[in-house]
């Protein structure tokens, strides 16, 4: 009996990381695809459907046996009904993603949100392997979460568990892309962090300064991003501290583009966290560890978490 795959996308207003993934989590093949969003969303889904199907073609043509497939895509995403209802980097409105997957590859399918899916793999397979209860914060061009407790993440009543990026952290603080002012994603999210910088150098600034950036000049010294990287650390550390007075975890995981700042982020951040427990317990605070794959290795999970479900009826 020939060895069985997954096929998984995990789609981005940019690029869809693609791969065939054993039942065990284990990539065995993995490709990289451009979304061309600017397409418009019609042509993406053309491109997702074509993308699921050559993988299945090439895991047929190497012996293996593809037995579902795993799609996330950023946005609000009605997992039970399987529809990409809104998104403004891709630009789905209401798209059956899910159901015209399964009808062009004749498989089972399951439709995700990226950065659930992202959580559910870092809580299995990576840094909050074996703890639980997890909380990871994705923390980008935005802030999201996902909650996922012994293995199985939280979607929500409305599909759209997880903001915490929306926690109101500055009543005063500068207007977030939500229209209210003072949400944690407008303090301290990585595009947060350069547009602070840029506004308090003013005329100083010679050219738009990243968030990484701002991180190496802090730890070099400099005043102006030493007060601008405190400024995100103290409100990261509010964002947080009211996610752990809401779910209790045992461990923290911090992914996207700004924990790769690494011990510049976790080390201060660790600290005044701290100073913010009470009676809470306070949970162990980690760097994600599958990088970018996650949202991928997350999508064939939701996948074979489908089959599994889908067996066990026939069974019944």
């Amino acid at each position: 009996m020939s060895e069985r795959v997954v096929v998984a996308l995990d789609v981005g207003g940019t690029g869809m990381k693609c791969a065939l993934v054993r039942p065990d989590g284990v990539a065995v093949s993995t490709v990289r695809h451009p979304t061309d969003a600017a397409r418009g969303p019609a042509a993406v889904v053309d491109t997702i459907l074509d993308v699921a199907e050559g993988l299945a073609d090439k895991a047929r043509a190497d012996g293996l046996t593809p037995i579902a497939v795993g799609i996330a895509v950023p946005g609000v995403v009605d997992e039970a009904r399987g529809v990409a209802v809104w998104s403004a980097n891709v630009g789905f409105r209401d798209v059956p993603l899910r159901d015209l997957a399964a009808t062009r590859l004749g498989l089972p399918t399951a439709l995700g949100h990226d950065v659930r899916a992202g959580g559910l793999a870092e809580a299995r397979l990576g840094a909050g392997r074996g703890t639980g209860h997890v909380l990871f914060v994705a923390i980008g061009t935005g802030i999201a979460a996902a909650h996922v407790v012994d293995g199985a993440h939280v979607v929500g009543a409305h599909g759209a568990a997880g903001e915490i990026g929306h926690i109101l952290v500055r009543p005063d603080g500068p207007r977030c892309g939500c229209g209210r002012p003072g949400c944690l994603e407008a303090v301290a999210s990585a595009s947060a962090i350069g547009r602070r910088y840029a506004e308090l150098a003013g005329a100083t600034a010679d050219a738009p300064v990243t968030a990484a950036e701002v991180a190496e000049r802090a730890a070099a010294g400099e005043p102006l991003a030493s007060q601008v990287w405190q400024e995100a650390v103290e409100a990261l550390a509010d964002g947080l501290a009211t996610g752990q007075a809401l779910f209790d975890v045992a461990t923290i995981v911090l992914g996207g583009g700004l924990a790769q700042a690494g011990d510049r982020l976790l080390t201060p951040l660790r600290a005044a966290l701290h100073e913010r427990m009470t009676f809470h317990r306070e949970p162990r605070l980690v760097a994600a560890a599958l990088g970018d794959e996650a949202g991928c290795l997350g999508a064939a999970l939701l996948a074979l978490d489908a089959v599994s479900v889908r067996n066990h009826q026939e069974k019944r």
